[in-house]
């Protein structure tokens, strides 16, 4: 049941028929999507035919061709139709078991509530390639790997977790997503803050009551109750002052939380105003299709979205967007502090030039990257940003970055699990094996696989043509190397 006191607010705030609607709703069956990898599945760049050229997939929804060609790859998931505000999302007619399909093991989608994809279409008026993207609160991930994909390579994500078992689920699924563009840090949100300036756009996916999940986990019920609404907002408030203090002016600010009740949503925008000001302007206005079911609104400057189940097909969401106010004497991007005081001892080293050559020859962009030690482990970084991730490196709990390629023996690279992910992996660097669904799952579960499939020595282990990981062939034995961690277990 609903709690009673949540019941209570939500028909006195909505008036009887809405509260009705919205707390039936609650107890119908959540609709199950994904989002698709865009260079995963082909859907990076769309062709408009009507001037010739090729456009970022980002900048409209794809073409049905397109999509047909990328679902017809993707053969365990059943489409029914796209999510209208996601250019890469999928509703599915049925819920497919994830855990055996290799797709999924490979990082071809995303499993992601259809009303949380709608930070991307926020974006759509923003220039995000080539972008400095902050996400507090960034666990599990999906929000991250979606601005992963519209930043690109010369682009980057900072996606920070305060909880450090949440921040390892976190670094799972961008290893896995494989852009190579994206930091992991663990900790409060203050040291991000003190990177002011630093950011395009700061995204705070705020930790809520979580109202709007009432549907998809029902245990969520018995853990609600209105101190905690309280708590949640007090946070929510000391979360948006750094988020503020990091993002640099002419910058875009995204707000959102998975509940219903105003005081999470709307009362934390004004009382940010209170103290903001004039600093907060509008963003420009994004297009919302009349038949989505978006209850569109504003707080002073804010854009606000709200998302009803009896409404949208989607979970309970509310999101917010607005500027920083750009300013006649700077509108950049600040560089961090100099203080050594701000700097922690720098992980980060140089390669050798041997090294540097071994790595490159294993990613299809060499001249795109930097190559660095960070322990014992080469860490590839797309050049762009790597004096950004550098610094940030210097400052702040990094516990991933780019993509980590593997470790040096003999002056061969013994790549990491997270290498097969890359998408700029350089597959002529080794053997390819290709397995059988049946052969797949046994090497997803960390089974004895046949050794027919492999050549001698290091292979890059693949299923429909996807890449899951690495074994090594000596002789008639297979030496399974996907992550203990990952493994299927059941």
């Amino acid at each position: 049941m609903l709690p009673e006191r949540f019941v209570q607010r939500v028909l006195r705030d909505l008036g009887a028929s809405e509260g009705r609607a919205l707390c039936e709703a609650l107890d119908t069956p959540s609709p199950v999507a994904v989002r698709l990898h865009p260079d995963k599945t082909g859907l990076s760049v769309r062709t408009d035919a009507t001037v010739g050229t090729e456009t970022p997939v980002a900048a409209g929804i794809p073409t049905p061709d397109a999509f047909c060609g990328a679902v017809a790859t993707l053969p365990d998931l059943t489409f029914d139709r796209s999510v209208p505000w996601s250019p890469w999302g999928w509703y599915l007619a049925q819920r497919p078991s994830f855990t055996l399909d290799t797709d999924f093991h490979a990082g071809a989608y995303y499993v992601q509530e259809p009303s949380s994809q709608f930070v991307g279409h926020l974006l759509q008026n923003v220039p995000t390639a080539g972008a400095r993207i902050l996400d507090l609160c960034a666990a599990p991930g999906g929000k991250t790997t979606l601005y992963a994909s519209l930043v690109g390579a010369d682009g980057l994500v900072v996606a920070n977790e305060i909880d450090r078992r949440r921040a390892a689920v976190l670094a799972d699924n961008v290893r896995k997503w494989g852009m190579g563009n994206t930091i992991v840090t663990v900790g409060e949100p203050r040291p991000l803050g003190d990177c002011k300036a630093f950011f395009d756009v700061v995204a705070v996916d705020a930790p809520c009551s979580g109202e709007g999940m009432f549907r998809k986990d029902i245990d969520s019920r018995a853990e609600w109750s209105e101190n905690n609404v309280h708590q949640c907002a007090r946070r929510q408030d000391e979360i948006l002052r750094e988020a503020w203090r990091a993002l640099r002016v002419g910058g875009t600010l995204i707000y959102s939380t998975c509940t219903f009740n105003r005081e999470e949503d709307e009362g934390s925008l004004e009382r940010m105003l209170a103290w903001a000001g004039d600093e907060v302007v509008s963003s420009n206005e994004v297009a919302i299709g009349e038949d989505w079911g978006i209850v569109c609104g504003e707080v002073g400057p804010f854009r606000t979205y709200r998302f009803y189940p009896h409404r949208a097909c989607g979970e309970g969401f509310f999101a917010a967007v607005a500027r920083k106010a750009e300013r006649m004497d700077n509108a950049s991007r600040s560089r961090l502090p100099k203080s050594q005081s701000k700097l922690r001892r720098s992980v980060v080293a140089p390669v050798d030039r041997a090294a540097g050559v071994e790595a490159a020859r294993w990613v299809t962009e060499p001249d795109r990257m930097e190559f660095v030690s960070i322990a014992d482990t080469v860490y590839g970084w797309y050049g762009a940003q790597a004096e950004a991730v550098r610094m940030l490196s210097e400052r702040l709990p990094v516990i991933y970055s780019g993509v980590a390629m593997g470790q040096l023996f003999k002056g061969r690279l013994k790549p990491d699990p997270a290498l097969a992910f890359f998408t700029g992996l350089n597959r002529a660097a080794l053997p390819v094996a290709e397995l059988d669904a049946e052969q797949a799952l046994r090497y997803l579960r960390r089974q004895d696989v046949a050794a027919d499939a492999f050549a001698e020595g290091m292979n890059l282990v693949c299923a429909r043509g996807r890449a899951l990981g690495f074994a090594k062939r000596i002789g008639i034995r297979v030496n399974n190397l996907y992550p203990n961690s990952l493994r299927i277990l059941n």
